[in-house]
């Protein structure tokens, strides 16, 4: 009887479970949260600033249309990567992230053959805020980008000395999330200033 009775009224109770997020995940998150604000605001300023005249329309440079597939080839070439590492093919993941690497850099040199080419329609970084405003937008991507390439390249190091595996992908998942948002980014973008020239 005593026993069944202790056994009733023994109160358990079990420790809540924490809501828990690698530390480097979280600080990328809160970072990627900070740009898209960034973006937010110079994307509403420019709508702001378009509607209080003295505008210049222009047409957006071809190879901006080329760098979007670019950039949307590379995202799928940075998933593939994920998905080996979580495979453990390690030889694919070093060739996926390569290509998405050399893909990354084509993106810039297209943007940068971009800009070249709106200068030679003379639309410039001075003058009008419609110029002004393209190359402070594509050039923040740009800087955004090189540290993704950067981080990239941390990974294919990684890679090489067998630290990206299915049992450690967190530092390849933080790079395919924080490429995938700049791919997507850029998307956004591009169809902005296509519908608001």
């Amino acid at each position: 009887m005593e026993k069944s009775v202790s056994a009733e009224f023994r109160i358990v109770e079990e420790p809540k479970k924490t809501l828990a997020m690698n530390p480097k995940k979280f600080a990328m998150w809160l970072f990627i949260g900070s740009v898209v604000m960034l973006f937010a605001a110079l994307t509403s300023a420019y709508i702001v600033r378009q509607a209080e005249g003295n505008w210049l329309f222009f047409e957006l440079p071809g190879l901006f249309t080329a760098s979007t597939i670019v950039i949307l080839l590379s995202s799928v070439a940075m998933q593939w990567a994920f998905w080996s590492a979580k495979k453990d093919n390690l030889e694919m993941v070093k060739i996926m992230v390569t290509i998405t690497s050399v893909l990354g850099l084509a993106f810039l040199v297209l943007q940068f053959e971009g800009w070249k080419e709106l200068v030679a329609n003379q639309v410039y970084l001075v003058g009008n805020p419609s110029g002004s405003f393209l190359y402070i937008i594509t050039g923040l991507h740009g800087l955004h980008l090189i540290s993704a390439v950067i981080f990239l390249l941390i990974v294919l190091v990684a890679t090489y000395r067998y630290k990206v595996h299915s049992r450690n992908l967190t530092q390849i998942e933080m790079c395919t999330t924080y490429w995938h948002f700049l791919g997507g980014l850029w998307l956004y973008l591009f169809v902005f200033l296509l519908l608001y020239r």
